[in-house]
């Protein structure tokens, strides 16, 4: 995943194929050269607008159309930037209880179930605040053992 999301960055585009001026980013993928004006699509761009002109569509398709590879499709149906239409033949599978979904890395019940490990292990290595005495402030204190 990691190697994608160099790719992701590789791929943005930086200078305008036109004028050569420096692009600034204007939102969902789309990017915009300073100079001349010319708006140019990211990988998430192309895919996005493809999608907003043809509808929904089979990755292949958005693929073939698009020039955006099948791996970095994936990728942004996983991060929830994009998701599979309802009656779809074909669904992402949560990675702990394998059971469909249309975007993400996990289903709702599963994702419930580690965020209350995470909170769990969190609040167990949670100390108490000590109470504050006024006359011991700022000075080093030892334990008292009996």
């Amino acid at each position: 995943m990691k190697d994608l999301e160099k790719l992701l960055i590789d791929n943005k585009p930086i200078r305008c194929e036109q004028c050569g001026g420096k692009l600034f980013h204007i939102g969902s993928g789309k990017y915009q050269c300073e100079k001349c004006e010319h708006t140019v699509s990211d990988d998430f761009g192309k895919v996005k607008e493809f999608l907003e002109t043809h509808g929904p569509a089979p990755a292949i398709v958005v693929v073939q159309e698009t020039g955006v590879r099948e791996e970095i499709i994936e990728m942004f149906l996983k991060k929830g930037r994009l998701e599979i239409v309802e009656g779809s033949k074909y669904y992402l599978k949560c990675e702990k209880c394998g059971c469909s979904i249309r975007s993400g890395r996990f289903c709702l019940e599963c994702a419930r179930e580690l965020a209350e490990g995470v909170k769990r292990v969190f609040y167990a290595e949670v100390g108490d605040k000590p109470k504050q005495d006024a006359t011991l402030k700022g000075k080093m204190h030892f334990i008292k053992r009996k």
